[in-house]
């Protein structure tokens, strides 16, 4: 039986992800709440108790009739009760002719999901075609020792660590309103000062509901220096798995990389959180840059990271792309690629 969930339909799409054997943050109804790109959705097969859930975000093709999915911004992909291959080659056959069904019946021209590093999602779509191949992330092992962990960090990254904290930047957990305030006015600095777009630019609300969701454990990590709140991060622990969903330096600090001490303090308080590891994530769109660099200073763990670009219709994506003044044998990494924007000249 498939079935599809708005985002209206809240305490259901809990329910799926919370049952789930694997999940991340990424998979939660809160986190597709904040989507304001098109309409969340979660696809659902399932045969009794077992089932497939999938997070998707519908968007419509302009001047058409038909439409195209995507995932949010971070780690996502199917998620199930059960692991891909304990499910059966048979159910996962059914699941796949399920979905197909209803790419057909919305008349959905392609998909495009991000997949998560960690969990075995490829299992349950790759008979269909379309995994590619994106890059690396960088995990932290949180199941060995602390010292063991920070033998593996470079030399020059545990001195670092060590003058930061001999020049007085200690940690403090935030919990109160006006921590989120000072915490919010550090991340919009910092967004602003790399230019990002609005979409990145939160309402103090948006931290607060961040702080107090149910779906998934939470905390403000604040890095202090003479009383002042200079650097922190929103953390977010899923299962085993804690990550810095939210990050920012002021930009008077940057030199001193208060950042270092920061990831190095979370480690710490993952292992309290019962997380097996801390996921860097990558470089800036999943390239090996400064920043995958940066990261890389801290673990030698590095992840495959791959998403699934699906045509579901070729004839209408061949059609979509004819409208585009693109070179045929131009390169170019996007999916899908109609919705690519030419560079003016």
């Amino acid at each position: 039986m498939k079935k599809t969930l708005t985002i209206l339909e809240k305490e259901e799409w809990k329910n799926y992800v919370r049952n789930s054997l694997q999940h991340d943050f990424y998979h939660t109804w809160y986190y597709h709440s904040l989507d304001n790109t098109g309409l969340p959705l979660l696809f659902v097969y399932e045969e009794g108790e077992n089932y497939i859930a999938f997070p998707l975000i519908q968007r419509a093709i302009a001047a058409t009739t038909y439409g195209d999915l995507t995932s949010v911004y971070g780690y996502t992909g199917p998620i199930s009760n059960q692991r891909f291959e304990s499910l059966g080659h048979a159910f996962l056959q059914r699941f796949r002719e399920s979905f197909l069904a209803f790419l057909k019946e919305g008349q959905f021209v392609s998909v495009f999901s991000r997949l998560h590093p960690f969990f075995d999602q490829h299992l349950s779509i790759e008979a269909m075609g379309g995994i590619h191949a994106n890059g690396k992330t960088i995990a932290i092992d949180l199941r060995i020792s602390l010292e063991e962990q920070r033998q593996k960090y470079h030399k020059r990254l545990r001195e670092k660590i060590r003058q930061l904290k001999r020049k007085g930047y200690t940690l403090r957990e935030g919990n109160s309103l006006e921590d989120i305030s000072t915490f919010a006015a550090i991340y919009t600095e910092n967004m602003k000062r790399i230019g990002a777009s609005d979409y990145y630019l939160f309402t103090p609300s948006y931290f607060s509901d961040l702080h107090h969701s149910d779906e998934f454990n939470s905390k403000l990590l604040l890095i202090e220096i003479e009383g002042k709140a200079v650097c922190g991060a929103f953390i977010v622990c899923t299962n085993d798995i804690i990550q810095a969903h939210l990050l920012g330096t002021l930009t008077a600090y940057l030199p001193d990389s208060p950042a270092k001490l920061l990831t190095d303090e979370i480690t710490i308080i993952g292992r309290e959180m019962g997380a097996k590891y801390f996921h860097l994530g990558g470089g800036l769109n999943f390239k090996q840059d400064s920043l995958f660099e940066w990261k890389a200073g801290f673990s030698d763990l590095i992840l495959d990271f791959s998403s699934w670009r699906y045509i579901a219709d070729p004839v209408v994506y061949d059609s979509l792309l004819e409208e585009l003044p693109l070179d045929k044998s131009s390169d170019i990494d996007f999916f899908p690629l109609y919705r690519y924007q030419v560079p003016a000249h």
